[in-house]
């Protein structure tokens, strides 16, 4: 059974670790078959993981690249892509341009109320659409991360009664003692081996144990979440970034009733 973290963040965005930090911590441990790095909104973390990884040739685990993108229906994973796919855009158009270039989308920290996440209303709404390039291949029914915790379970419940999608364990690691503390369970250990189960829908999510606050150290914690803050508008731009939250509560604000008049 081959284990893999799939949502992974780095200095490029609101992780801790850079790149190569990331990748030798990743070689020591050894208990990881395959990793995706998924930075908010960038390629370039995953690109430079590429070609580290590439450049020493033997490793101990395989490498997907990947991103975090920021939807206006919330934040969505992109897994085996090659080219950089659009933030702040409808759910729908994100995953025909995820799939249009061969990748698989997940849905990260489902219902969260801490980051942008995809809600019940948004998984209802693109499982009812009738278009082969529109749909979600998995979704995370464990996110270790602060946000991913306090939904997991309804996540979990909602996906194995209603949605069926691929199960994955996900860590959400901002940190490096972080990374693997939860997993996806799929048979095999290569990539692509793990890309077949996850569209076989054979993965199974489990989850370990996240570090503690104290562990990772108070100051760091609080710097981490300065970052969190930071990292799409770095990424983005301030201007786009806001005029997305804008937009995105809009499209979700529930539609006030209308006067007796109206109705009339």
């Amino acid at each position: 059974m081959g284990t893999a973290d799939l949502h992974i963040h780095t200095r490029y965005g609101d992780g801790m670790a850079t790149v190569p930090e990331l990748l030798a911590y990743v070689e020591q441990r050894g208990d990881l078959d395959v990793i995706a790095v998924t930075e908010h909104d960038t390629l370039r973390a995953a690109a430079e993981a590429r070609e580290l990884h590439a450049r020493r040739g033997s490793h101990r685990f395989e490498l997907i690249c990947g991103m975090e993108l920021t939807t206006l229906d919330g934040h969505l994973l992109a897994l085996f892509i090659d080219e950089p796919v659009a933030s702040f855009r409808r759910m729908e158009e994100t995953l025909a341009a995820v799939h249009g270039q061969g990748g698989l989308a997940i849905v990260p920290h489902p219902l969260s109320w801490l980051t942008r996440s995809v809600s019940v209303r948004v998984l209802e709404r693109v499982a009812a659409v009738r278009d082969d390039a529109v749909y979600f291949d998995g979704i995370e029914e464990y996110n270790l991360s602060p946000a991913g915790r306090v939904t997991s379970a309804k996540a979990r419940r909602l996906n194995r009664e209603r949605f069926h999608l691929a199960a994955v364990g996900c860590s959400d690691a901002h940190f490096l003692q972080s990374i693997g503390s939860a997993r996806t369970l799929f048979e095999g250990t290569s990539a692509t081996e793990l890309r077949r189960a996850i569209e076989t829908k054979t993965t199974a999510g489990a989850a370990g144990r996240a570090p503690r606050l104290s562990e990772l150290g108070y100051r760091s914690v609080a710097l981490q979440q300065w970052r969190g803050m930071m990292a799409t508008p770095r990424n983005m731009g301030w201007v786009p970034t806001i005029r997305s939250f804008i937009v995105s509560r809009n499209r979700h604000k529930p539609a006030s009733p209308r006067s007796e008049g109206e109705r009339r």
